[in-house]
């Protein structure tokens, strides 16, 4: 399977509907190739659920949408058993988490304890009902927006959540120029019939897998674990990179590699995607806060701080 065309073909059919945002559109096809969940975090009415949506179609999967409000229960993810009157039995309804792709829209207006009822679907891939667990369909992700956390009714994603999603992009308002054509090609109705699938579950599980024969060498790696080392002993910060982390730009970096037509990583695809992988599970500690420190800042100081790491030299030297 040829990675590289299937990458275009999916972004191609997104950017039919999803106007001047490439490189965003770029990496939510790198997570989905590399099965990791995916957090939109921007203003509301930038088009993140219609990015969604669109990205749906042309994958070919089944989907579903959960709207998150603050009296959203788990059961109203996971689904439960019911008692039936009639047979005497408890019957098992499913949520709408069974399915490939699952938009959980405005995903921090519910409260913590609903919000954790997706942490062992987005890890495990599966559900737990009662005591008895149900695999999910593969693929499974989950795509979610997340509205600014000073916005109202709004809660902060606990860590442990924010670490399950391999990245958080912003979509960003567009330039008067993108404004503009947007209007000219959807500004009476958006044209989601225009696009087309252009493949399909099982093709995705076939790519996912076909990218581990991507080669990643030892020096890469140990520049990733060296990256990740960093951020857990920077002095600014309270929390670095889990072994999770680690694990994910491993794969996005493989994924990226195969995106660009290469069947090797090199140290520049780690820097690529360092910042949507990583940012979003740092947390500054109480001085970096007050004094005005962004996580952003330090994730460029560490990554500047290893530019000449024996990791890159040994990269350097390797035929």
């Amino acid at each position: 399977m040829d990675i590289r065309k299937l990458s275009q073909n999916i972004q191609e059919e997104t950017e039919k509907i999803i106007v001047g945002k490439s490189d965003r559109i770029r990496l939510i096809v790198m997570s989905i190739l590399a099965n990791g969940h995916i957090l939109l975090d921007d203003l509301p009415g930038v088009g993140k659920t219609t990015l969604v949506k669109t990205i749906s179609i042309a994958l070919g999967c089944q989907s579903g949408r959960i709207q998150f409000v603050p009296d959203l229960l788990p059961s109203d993810i996971i689904g439960m058993r019911i008692y039936n009157q009639k047979t005497g039995d408890f019957e098992l309804r499913q949520g709408p988490v069974m399915t490939n792709l699952l938009l959980a829209d405005e995903i921090n207006r519910a409260i913590p304890r609903t919000q954790s009822a997706l942490l062992e679907a987005m890890e495990e891939r599966q559900i737990s009902i009662d005591g008895e667990q149900f695999p999910l369909p593969a693929p499974f992700l989950v795509l979610a927006t997340q509205n600014p956390v000073e916005s109202e009714s709004t809660f902060r994603l606990p860590a442990a959540q924010m670490d399950r999603f391999l990245i958080r992009i912003s979509m960003g308002y567009p330039t008067p120029k993108e404004e503009r054509r947007m209007l000219r090609n959807l500004g009476d109705e958006i044209p989601f019939d225009q696009v087309r699938p252009v493949t399909n579950a099982q093709e995705l599980v076939e790519a996912q897998r076909q990218i581990s024969q991507v080669h990643l060498s030892d020096a890469v790696a140990d520049y990733i674990v060296a990256l990740a080392a960093a951020t857990r002993s920077h002095p600014q910060l309270k929390m670095g990179a889990s072994p999770r982390a680690t694990r994910g730009l491993y794969r996005a970096a493989k994924v990226w590699a195969a995106m660009e037509g290469r069947d090797f990583v090199t140290p520049d695809d780690v820097k690529t995607l360092a910042a949507p992988v990583l940012e979003h599970r740092l947390i500054l500690d109480s001085g970096a806060r007050f004094s005005g420190v962004s996580v952003s800042a330090i994730l460029d100081d560490v990554l500047e701080r290893l530019q000449g790491a024996p990791e890159l030299e040994a990269v350097a030297h390797e035929k």
